[in-house]
């Protein structure tokens, strides 16, 4: 049974509406996220420390005593045209902290000023300079949700591709893996999904992807050959209208030999892990989430089936 917390909270989602407007307005939208930023406290025992990864804007945060020779890489959601560094502030400071990590949360380039792949090109840019400034790929693990989680299936797949070392592993909150929006969740949990159920016909998708090929492999990573790619750890609520899009690139990567749990959760919404002050579910998940870190951090080989939790389904 979901909790009364995540009731409330699916009741205040959608009375904010956030995209239930005619015309989706990016820098509206920015901003309000910018102003919500402060709802929530950075973890008091994490330290933030901005910094330039390469070309790319960033933020350290930093746990007390957390190691210098390992790190999670954080790619926020935001479908490709909001979020920041400092709107995740919070949340990660928390999750760096379970985990015991130093988080690098970058602001990559958004659309619709700048498409496809210009994103994925920052993502690439930060991970290397994580590797030049002494974390090796065994001591990094990838991060995202949402947007973010397609950035950062994405990644893997062109990291392999490329024939570059591939990072420990990687964790993806409710990521958008199809953008050819081929999944039955996106119509049949549509009314389910609290932050999209409103939502209006919009170009948001367009936007980012432009003249590219809605299937290709580093738009839509569903569409991948996920072979080779390090363990993963996927969430996704079972109201959401992303739910097959998570579900799908898991089975995909598991047929293909990768080591990967897709935990589905009972009752939850989109991204509901960022509501963990308020949410028993998000903190339970964000004990998963930070057991299957350090599992890859702390002793450099793949996470047990005991720390891979199972889906968990209504």
């Amino acid at each position: 049974m979901t909790s009364i917390q995540s009731h409330i909270l699916d009741f205040g989602i959608r009375r904010a509406n956030f995209f239930g407007g005619k015309k989706v307005d990016p820098q509206g939208l920015r901003r309000r996220a910018d102003r919500m930023a402060g709802a929530i406290r950075l973890h008091k025992n994490v330290r933030v420390a901005p910094v330039d990864a390469g070309p790319v804007p960033s933020e350290w945060l930093i746990p007390q005593d957390a190691p210098e020779d390992r790190a999670l890489l954080y790619l926020h959601g935001g479908a490709w045209f909001m979020g920041s560094a400092r709107v995740y502030r919070a949340f990660v400071s928390r999750l760096a902290h379970a985990s015991r990590v130093r988080a690098l949360v970058i602001d990559y380039r958004l659309a619709p000023e700048h498409p496809f792949p210009a994103g994925l090109d920052d993502c690439m840019a930060a991970y290397e300079w994580l590797r030049q400034n002494g974390n090796p790929p065994s001591k990094i693990v990838v991060a995202g949700d949402s947007a973010g989680g397609n950035l950062t299936l994405a990644l893997l797949v062109a990291l392999r591709d490329a024939g570059r070392p591939l990072p420990a592993g990687a964790v993806a909150l409710s990521p958008a893996t199809d953008l050819a929006g081929t999944g039955e969740s996106r119509r049949t949990h549509l009314h389910l999904d609290p932050f999209f159920s409103n939502m209006k016909p919009n170009t948001i998708i367009e936007d980012y992807i432009t003249s590219h090929d809605p299937r290709d492999p580093l738009i839509s990573p569903l569409f991948a050959d996920p072979s080779g790619l390090p363990p993963l750890l996927i969430h996704v609520g079972d109201h959401e209208m992303l739910l097959d899009d998570a579900v799908r690139f898991g089975d995909r990567a598991g047929a293909a030999g990768v080591q990967v749990k897709t935990v589905v959760w009972a009752g939850m919404f989109h991204v509901f892990q960022m509501f963990d002050p308020f949410l028993p579910e998000a903190r339970e998940a964000n004990r998963q989430i930070a057991t299957f870190i350090r599992s890859l951090l702390d002793d450099n080989s793949a996470p047990s089936e005991a720390t891979l939790p199972d889906r968990r389904f209504s």
